[in-house]
């Protein structure tokens, strides 16, 4: 699984976590100040399609259709994200395997490369960017919003960006454990024997990837050691505490998954089925391993409507779609943007932490990235998954 469930985005936990200490690497890069964006997409990178969103949207029109992948409903609203791009442009927006993992999201594009329904548009972990550039699957794209987005969230020759992000966080049914774990030390507690539950394989899942890099930046570890997290998911695995079946919407309002270690920007989109279910969710980030992180999105070569695969990317940076991020309580790429055209109402930022804060967040470095995937990829075998 590539999607953990939804997660209860608490403002005040989620304010004071972000507060709190991080181990991180001075190599790691903090989002920049926007600045103006780009005047048409020719000016930021536009090709055959047009150079404004009209004309690309235009074009598409005439496509008709985008072929999308790995993009649930309830994750970070994506359902009112896709909803409002039908909506206005009249363009179909099929989603091929919603819970499909970064890995997923790969091997169905070469496996389906050539035919009408290849996926067009990728929403990968950043771990999988590199292996999907050396496919040769990411076009470079850049839309007409590409200067407001930081350098941290992009990739500088136009092959990716990173549309949204949000905070490593621990949610609980309090209704099924109500001591709820408030830090990575926490799971440890034999109280919680079966319990804990990662999304999936970090070598194949975004947020697993993410799981293991907080736990080891609460450990002694940071963005160039991601070793201490391996181990602690090896310790939590021989307490018996780690949990391996797949997180799903189902297992979730089934009771099956009692801690699940998520994004803080999945809850919204399930609050009312778990409401409904009777159960009390809550979530904590943890002050003892804070990490924030994304996922790359980027047209895929060949697309078979490479027009409307260009309108989708300009979507979600633009104006609607990021809107609908935060409506989802996942912070956009164009945050600052948003902020200085006062689109950031109070309702909307009671969801998220204080400006202040989210500009303090800081990323791993591409390199850092891909050199701790190497170690997930040699050691999560052997030392927890047996394989």
């Amino acid at each position: 699984m590539r999607r953990l469930i939804p997660a209860i985005a608490a403002a005040a936990l989620l304010a004071a976590a972000c507060s709190s200490g991080t181990s991180t690497s001075t190599e790691s890069s903090a989002a920049p100040e926007s600045s103006a964006p780009a005047s048409s997409a020719a000016a930021a990178g536009g090709d055959e399609c047009g150079t404004t969103v009209e004309e690309i949207a235009a074009k598409a029109k005439e496509e008709g259709k985008v072929n999308l992948i790995a993009l649930p409903d309830t994750w970070a609203n994506y359902r009112g994200i896709i909803d409002s791009f039908v909506e206005k442009y009249g363009i179909e927006a099929p989603v091929m395997n919603p819970d499909a993992s970064s890995a997923d999201e790969l091997t169905a594009v070469e496996t389906l490369r050539g035919q009408p329904d290849m996926p067009e548009v990728l929403d990968i972990g950043p771990s999988f960017v590199q292996q999907a550039k050396d496919a040769g699957y990411l076009e470079t794209y850049k839309p007409t919003t590409w200067e407001e987005i930081p350098a941290s969230l992009k990739g500088e020759d136009g092959s990716w960006l990173g549309a949204y992000y949000g905070i490593l966080a621990i949610a609980t049914n309090a209704t099924i454990q109500p001591n709820v774990p408030k830090t990575w030390a926490d799971l440890k507690k034999p109280e919680y024997k079966g319990q804990v539950t990662i999304n999936g394989d970090p070598r194949e899942a975004g947020a697993a990837f993410a799981a293991v890099m907080a736990a080891s930046i609460a450990n002694g570890g940071s963005f160039d050691d991601i070793m201490p997290g391996i181990e602690y998911f090896a310790e939590l695995k021989k307490l018996g505490n780690l949990q391996t079946i797949d997180v799903t919407e189902a297992a979730v309002l089934s009771g099956e998954v009692p801690i699940a270690l998520d994004w803080t920007y999945n809850f919204p989109g399930l609050r009312p089925a778990l409401e409904e279910a009777g159960f009390d969710f809550q979530v904590i980030v943890p002050n003892d391993g804070v990490y924030g992180g994304y996922y790359a999105q980027s047209v895929v070569t060949e697309a078979p409507h490479p027009c409307a695969a260009r309108l989708w990317l300009e979507h979600i940076v633009g104006n609607d779609g990021a809107l609908g991020y935060l409506e989802g309580g996942a912070i956009p790429a164009r945050y600052a943007a948003l902020l200085e055209q006062g689109l950031i109402t109070d309702e909307i930022a009671a969801n998220l932490p204080p400006a202040e804060q989210i500009a303090a967040i800081e990323f791993p470095t591409q390199a850092q990235i891909d050199k701790a995937k190497e170690v997930i990829t040699e050691q999560w075998g052997p030392m927890v998954a047996d394989q």
